[in-house]
């Protein structure tokens, strides 16, 4: 039989692994249970091609987004729009704003927010433009619990690193882009 003191002990440690099982699960279902934002457009589905208008072949302005599932408590939204697909390491990021205020819609040619700095090395939106075949762009939008005070040479990096632990939601719509070939005549 043990003594009161090893029951104690062992009360104590049994405890202690229930208590860090409980907030183990409690962790975990902070990211795993997460809002889901719902990012469309009217220029484009997802999974679809991006219009010729948004892209380097174009006027090369920002596609207009609509985003829907909003949590009551955000204070601010963020959007990253990056082509894993680019012949770079990491991709080609085409556009960092942040700062934007919580709004269903955002317009074509968007200007406002904090324009960050796209992956060449401008501020502002760059359009699709790959160099060869067809390309994935994920927009990605963020719900974000706090403006942000990052200095404007902000990347993509930079602005993931920033949001941690301020994202409420997050979602994200992906298109597709190639290149027109025009034919050169002589």
């Amino acid at each position: 039989m043990p003594s009161p003191i090893e029951s104690i002990r062992s009360s104590a440690t049994l405890l202690a692994l229930v208590s860090l099982y409980i907030l183990s699960i409690t962790v975990m279902s902070s990211f795993t249970n997460k809002a889901k934002l719902t990012i469309t457009s009217t220029s484009f589905s997802n999974n679809g091609m991006i219009p010729v208008k948004y892209s380097c072949e174009g006027e090369e302005v920002s596609p207009p987004l609509n985003i829907s599932d909003i949590p009551h408590d955000a204070q601010s939204l963020a959007v990253i729009i990056h082509d894993p697909d680019a012949p770079l390491k990491g991709g080609f990021t085409h556009w960092v704003v942040w700062n934007l205020d919580v709004k269903r819609d955002i317009s074509e040619n968007f200007k406002n927010g904090e324009q960050g700095m796209n992956s060449s090395k401008q501020y502002g939106y760059m359009g699709m433009c790959p160099p060869s075949g067809t390309h994935h762009y994920h927009f990605i939008v963020y719900a974000l619990d706090a403006r942000l005070n990052i200095d404007k040479n902000t990347d993509k990096t930079g602005l993931e690193k920033a949001m941690q632990g301020h994202i409420l939601a997050q979602g994200e719509l992906i298109g597709l882009y190639k290149k027109n070939k025009t034919l050169m005549v002589l």
